[in-house]
């Protein structure tokens, strides 16, 4: 027997990663990351945490409130400001299963090390971040709440190696991770040319299967979830290789962007995708 879903999603807001913008767009400058809750008659499963410790016991309390018992988290990709909640969650919810693919944990030991945590995370959020943890790595591509089937799809390279979404059949819903971008620059320092085409292919994959929702991991909090995202990540990627061929440096190709993708939050990524792309300006052109 199947029960009914449901599915609600939580924003965080926090600063950007990126923080030294040549000029203006400071309305910009935040992005908020997205929780989803699915849930049925008695059993929920969770897809992503947060970054801080404070965004990760708020999430805790509306986990609560929602009465069900927490039988999974699922983590989509390893950047720590998805992953980072493992430790709180588990802490709180001691039955619940913490999953991830094998490609997912390895990209979060990366994140946790010692090197990179406190020269990156800590850095960025000085005494925010809590200490690691590491969820069990699933032995098939798909697990279940209350009989409906939750399907893991391999995304590859996008935003980072080892992404990955999540498909609720019985609800129409893909939970993108950083496959999907809503209203927010996209994140590309780690990406090249290739790994942005390899983005490219993977997203009309996510639209063969139809979905009524799309949860994009970066959401402007007032915006639904719509299926119109994966075009709007596509034209994205596209304008972004058209543009490193026809600016003359960082500067410009961060002015171009911003012209052409409007009203974006996290100016910060397009920024690091300027310095990343048309390689670091001095400080003489940022002038």
């Amino acid at each position: 027997m199947t029960s009914d879903l449901h599915y609600e999603v939580k924003t965080e807001r926090r600063d950007g990663v990126t923080r030294d913008l040549p000029e203006g767009d400071n309305d910009l400058r935040w992005v908020a990351n997205s929780s989803t809750l699915i849930w049925g008659e008695r059993d929920a499963v969770l897809v992503d945490t947060f970054t801080t410790v404070e965004q990760n016991e708020r999430l805790i309390e509306w986990v609560r409130a929602h009465d069900r018992n927490l039988a999974a988290v699922y983590l989509t990709h390893g950047h720590g400001d998805h992953a980072f909640g493992i430790g709180a969650l588990r802490a709180a919810f001691p039955d619940a299963r913490i999953l991830a693919t094998e490609g997912t944990i390895a990209e979060l030991r990366v994140q946790a090390e010692p090197a990179y945590l406190a020269g990156f995370w800590e850095k960025l959020f000085p005494g925010q971040i809590p200490p690691v943890e590491f969820p069990e790595a699933l032995d098939s591509d798909r697990f279940d709440l209350e009989g409906n089937e939750l399907r893991v799809i391999e995304a590859g390279h996008t935003d980072v190696e080892g992404s990955t979404c999540l498909w609720v059949p019985g609800l129409g819903l893909i939970v993108g991770g950083d496959v999907v971008y809503n209203a927010t620059y996209a994140y590309l320092v780690e990406t090249t040319p290739e790994t942005r085409q390899n983005w490219i292919t993977a997203l009309p994959r996510l639209k063969e299967l139809h979905p009524r929702f799309v949860v994009s991991g970066h959401k402007q909090p007032q915006n639904g979830d719509s299926p119109a995202d994966i075009d709007a990540t596509i034209t994205y990627l596209r304008d972004v290789d058209e543009i490193a061929g026809t600016s003359a440096d960082a500067l410009d190709f961060y002015r171009q962007l911003l012209v052409k993708q409007p009203g974006r939050t996290n100016v910060g990524s397009a920024w690091g995708a300027a310095k990343l792309i048309k390689g670091a300006p001095t400080a003489g052109q940022i002038a």
